[in-house]
């Protein structure tokens, strides 16, 4: 049986985990544009839903997204820097934007 020592420190490398962040992942060569200098980061999350959202939204308003190809770059981005687990997420948060960008 665990004592509590364990506990609190499983507890701590849990919580140091999830809110690590790493600067090892980088664009694709070909993206070009307004999204050629950005930075990427990567981030573990319990809501990768709602993160990747409040990016996207970041990163619309910070770059200035101007037309629907800079949002397909945008798209492709996330898509190519992310595992394929994670494109269902991806999927859903950019359909969430655009269904509530058009009402």
């Amino acid at each position: 049986m665990d004592s509590s020592g364990d506990k609190r420190k499983r507890k701590k490398q849990l919580e140091r985990w999830r809110t690590r962040v790493s600067f090892s992942a980088s664009l694709p060569d070909d993206v070009s544009g307004a999204f050629a200098d950005s930075i990427c980061v990567v981030k573990y999350s319990r809501e990768p839903f709602w993160e990747i959202r409040e990016s996207i939204l970041e990163m619309i308003r910070t770059v200035g997204v101007k037309d629907w190809k800079e949002m397909e770059e945008l798209v492709y981005c996330y898509m190519v820097l992310n595992p394929s687990e994670v494109h269902r997420f991806i999927k859903d948060a950019f359909l969430s934007l655009c269904l509530s960008l058009e009402m």
